[in-house]
């Protein structure tokens, strides 16, 4: 991290140079800290520059010029994620910087520090990666301009981008460059994303509205076109527009169209999809839903294909998804000599992210939920890659010989979920075929595995290695998988919850349940019967913290009024809420920018609407019927229950969901009705209904997660 250290290593140069917008900790829940291990190993001189001061080139010539490459992320959390909340207001605070202080990257990072990094060095090749690069490596919607903006890559002006778990793309590079080749050539590299004039002449191109027509759509003017009479149409939606197509432009890759045969058996890996261009999904929303559909339908590495999107006159190009790694593969990536701890030039400082990790276990990595308002699909994958046993296990007691202040505890046994761990489709076969966004929805796949025997039998060996005296699941849990395996839940319940377990039912009304892709409450209601009996008989008071997700698009007031309902009778209050927030190319997203489903076809006509909460005052609405046992909203609370037409629900009974007083000195609209003699009385409602300890709080679902491991960041 400085030129001192290079000094102590006898360097005098790096070979790469990883810029960060994260402080640097020396510990595999970091991404910087994998690649730059990884790297090492493979005999690379790897410097970091970590939350450099953006605003000049100078931080980013601290340890020279790099002699293959800058690699550049904005750390594990998006950097706008990072910075603002679903309300588009500035957090003060930054759990991946010392003494959590907030502002210590910029908005954007990848973009502003590629920039830095051109700046400093002209001639140095620019990589780009991470969450951040991931999520925006085609043209996609930015919920804090609220605008699509193009494929990062642009912006950036980097060379190449990677996306996903990019281990075996990063080794590949690197080599390569060290061996004399320009990254601008490496077109051929899967999980990697590059910008391209043309296509080779070899590759069969077909136009992503053959395969899931959206209906007729203004066409795209290609000013760089060459006029020729003789050569095929596009697509059908040029065909449909007004009978003159636009001409293929010559030189580049056959075009597959319904008046020009498909070439039969044409090998899969030279076909790419042409996607709607940048400047057209900018100004249609049902392009936009359409891209998406396309872009998720292409994610599985066993048949996904090359996707290919026009960015004025450059075409965006995404290879695609690397292969999973193998068990002995992430075992390697674990396994490597790690720190575990911040850098020692932080000193003392206190990291909020590391904290929270420093005695937890990563056993996984993917995750086949599907989950529309989730970003792990996009970044991870829907393919389980899980850790050896003898791994994890040797990990549980690096953490019990080295980590400063153990004290016995393991925090967790997890990653993206907490019981996908060696869950895997019955058949490689079906799994390479199956383009399914979900395993487990609208119901578990026949196909699927959910036997958790080598999960529980993982637990009983951590739980006995000498020195550990408890393990706890931290992790999310999906208990519609846990239910078919009732030994698991037995195992859970009486040896790894520490008093609370969390679960996530999202909501309860089919709505917005269907256009999350959640199971219903029959399978919660399941869980719970076999998390209650199995805590009885363990003899333990022990309960269940569900989360759920405000304003989700396909969400109506009265879904959430109803789920305010469910929530009162079940004896739960809800403490922290946060509503949805878009995170770029997530399903979800595109539901809320087109106000079309993209589960399903996309068709001008036919295509099935949703809409979405998208003021702030109705945003408001959402959020407060899920604290509405809060005073603060229960002004809001009444207009609405009044404009809905159940007033019958304002009273001071049992039945009813809120008071008709307010306390003195409460209530966003300045405490109208207030009466002061009944404050208390109004304290003791709270309590007496809750069923649960006082200071039990449900929080609600993030599509972002400050500890980089749950809710979509992965």
């Amino acid at each position: 991290m400085s030129r001192t250290e290079m000094g102590a290593l006898d360097w005098d140069s790096c070979d790469i140079v990883l810029v960060t917008g994260d402080a640097y900790v020396d510990h595999p829940s970091f991404g910087m800290a994998i690649i730059g291990r990884l790297l090492e190993a493979q005999g690379f001189r790897v410097g970091i520059i970590a939350q450099p001061d953006w605003r000049s080139a100078e931080p980013f010539q601290a340890l020279g010029r790099p002699n293959l490459f800058f690699g550049v992320t904005a750390g594990n959390m998006d950097s706008m994620v990072n910075r603002y909340t679903s309300d588009r207001r500035l957090r003060h605070n930054d759990a991946y910087t010392p003494n959590d202080e907030g502002g210590k990257r910029p908005d954007r990072a990848v973009i502003a520090y590629s920039q830095r990094c051109r700046e400093a060095f002209p001639d140095a090749p620019i990589v780009i990666g991470g969450i951040e690069a991931s999520l925006r490596r085609i043209a996609h919607y930015d919920y804090w301009s609220d605008k699509v903006r193009r494929s990062i890559l642009l912006d950036a002006k980097a060379d190449l981008l990677l996306y996903g778990n990019a281990e075996r793309a990063i080794i590949e590079i690197a080599h390569r460059i060290a061996a004399g080749e320009s990254p601008k050539t490496m077109r051929d590299v899967r999980g990697t994303a590059f910008v391209s004039k043309e296509l080779p002449a070899d590759w069969l191109e077909i136009d992503s509205t053959e395969i899931d027509a959206p209906g007729p759509v203004a066409a795209h003017p290609d000013p760089y076109a060459i006029k020729n009479p003789h050569l095929q149409p596009l697509s059908r939606q040029e065909r449909e527009l007004d009978g003159s197509p636009l001409p293929a432009r010559e030189g580049s890759a056959m075009r597959a169209s319904l008046l020009q045969p498909r070439l039969p058996h044409h090998d899969r890996d030279k076909t790419v999809i042409r996607l709607p261009a940048y400047e057209q999904v900018r100004s249609d929303p049902v392009l936009y839903a359409h891209a998406s559909r396309l872009l998720h339908l292409e994610t599985n590495p066993g048949n996904a294909r090359a996707l290919v999107q026009r960015h004025g006159y450059r075409d965006i190009w995404l290879n695609p998804p690397p292969i999973p790694l193998t068990t002995p593969e992430l075992d390697a990536v674990f396994d490597l000599p790690y720190a575990r701890v911040p850098h020692p030039s932080y000193g003392d400082a206190h990291i909020p992210a590391y904290e929270m990790i420093r005695f937890s276990v990563n056993i996984m990595r993917g995750c086949f939920g599907g989950c529309t308002f989730c970003s792990i699909t996009e970044h991870e994958g829907r393919i389980i890659q899980s850790r050896s046993e003898r791994s994890i296990l040797r990990e549980i007691e690096d953490i019990r010989d080295r980590a400063p202040g153990f004290t016995g505890v393991i925090s967790d046994l997890g990653g993206p979920t907490a019981n996908m761990y060696r869950l895997a489709c019955k058949s490689p076969d079906i799994e390479r075929a199956c383009r399914k966004l979900s395993c487990v929805y609208p119901d578990i796949c026949p196909n699927l595995n959910t036997d958790h025997s080598s999960l529980t039998g993982l637990y009983r060996k951590a739980r006995e290695l000498p020195g550990v005296k408890k393990i706890l699941i931290a992790s999310g849990l999906r208990y519609d998988l846990a239910i078919r395996d009732p030994a698991y839940v037995r195992e859970l319940v009486t040896h790894h919850v520490g008093g609370y377990l969390k679960i996530a039912p999202e909501h309860t009304e089919t709505g917005p349940l269907s256009k999350m892709m959640k199971p219903g409450l029959g399978a919660y209601d399941q869980f719970k019967a076999l998390f209650e009996k199995f805590s009885k008989e363990a003899g333990k008071e022990q309960y269940l913290i569900p989360y759920f997700i405000a304003a989700h698009p396909g969400t109506a007031d009265e879904d959430m009024l109803n789920l305010a309902l469910w929530l009162k009778r079940n004896g739960f209050r809800a403490d922290q809420v946060q509503a949805f927030l878009p995170s770029p190319m997530a399903l979800a997203t595109a539901m809320y920018h087109s106000g079309r489903n993209p589960l399903k076809g996309i068709h001008r006509q036919r295509g099935e609407l949703v809409a979405s909460a998208k003021g702030l005052k109705q945003r408001r609405l959402h959020k407060a019927f899920l604290r509405y046992h809060d005073a603060e909203n229960w002004p809001l609370l009444r207009d609405a229950l009044k404009r809905m037409g159940r007033a019958d629900l304002i009273g001071n009974g049992k039945r009813h969901l809120i008071p008709d007083w307010q306390p003195a000195g409460t209530g966003i609209t300045g405490g109208e009705g207030a009466r002061t003699g009944r404050k208390h009385r109004g304290q003791r409602f709270l309590t007496q209904h809750t069923g649960l300890p006082p200071n039990n709080r449900v929080a609600t679902a993030t599509p972002l997660s400050p500890s980089g491991r749950g809710r979509g960041n992965g």
